[in-house]
């Protein structure tokens, strides 16, 4: 029996991963790169990271490049994609996992915390889809896949602003997988629950213990399970999928 998935399904396919400095956002990148696709590691400021992450890709056998951008902005997202195009690159596989939290309850949280995560965690996506989108349709294959969140489902106390932000990237792809659809292009997103990281970490372990308890499956994800359903997403086998949420908690949301 052929295996479910091929080691090298991706080679020939140019992946671009927003965020990829972080925890979730490199271990995509990580799991693209081993699938044979060149990935471009986009960051916002740690540029030690994002040249550690591409030497890893490399050792993978795959290409990588880092490119520096503030996606909040609408010139940063241009910028981004005029330094991509001189490079010689075309995207085929957008992963829109840029994101950040300035945690607050409603009453007292700040406009510009309120702005700059709405900026940061979602009109860089559309920002980031509308550059990628024209290639893509032109050679009628893409996949856009967003990273969402439980909190977009479910919502969190002290986390509107992110909780809007992350239900937001699920309308946004729904809408624009039914825009693109008729070309071969699909639009997913995926919806990571708890997520062992440094973000997760700074939560405390009192909080987190008593999330562990909340979670059917008993514990914190990895972020390797998440970029397992990015890595599935961004195949051929799934290419009869489109303007899906795959929920990857545990079960805390169900």
């Amino acid at each position: 029996m052929a295996p479910f998935m091929d080691d090298r399904e991706l080679t020939g396919k140019t992946a671009l991963v927003t965020g990829a400095s972080g925890a979730i956002g490199s271990e995509i990148a990580r799991a693209l790169g081993g699938a044979g696709a060149t990935v471009l590691v986009h960051y916002n400021s740690n540029a030690a990271a994002a040249a550690e992450l591409c030497a890893e890709i490399e050792s993978l056998g795959a290409g990588a490049q880092a490119f520096a951008s503030d996606l909040s902005t609408e010139s940063g997202a241009g910028d981004l994609f005029k330094e991509i195009n001189a490079a010689g690159h075309g995207v085929q596989i957008l992963v829109n996992n840029a994101g950040i939290t300035r945690d607050g309850l409603l009453a007292r949280m700040k406009e510009e915390d309120w702005q700059a995560v709405l900026e940061t965690n979602l009109s860089s996506a559309y920002r980031t889809s509308r550059a990628a989108l024209r290639p893509m349709v032109r050679g009628r294959w893409g996949r856009i896949i967003n990273i969402s969140s439980v909190a977009g489902i479910s919502g969190n106390p002290g986390q509107a602003n992110y909780s809007a932000a992350k239900a937001g990237m699920i309308g946004f792809t729904r809408a624009l997988a039914r825009e693109v659809a008729a070309r071969s292009i699909t639009v997913n997103a995926v919806a990571p629950g708890f997520i062992e990281s440094p973000m997760a970490a700074a939560a405390g372990e009192q909080l987190l213990e008593r999330v562990r308890e909340m979670i059917p499956l008993g514990r914190l994800g990895e972020p390797a399970e998440v970029a397992a359903a990015v890595r599935f997403l961004a195949s051929e086998k799934a290419s009869y999928i489109t303007g899906q949420v795959l929920v990857v908690d545990g079960g805390l949301a169900m």
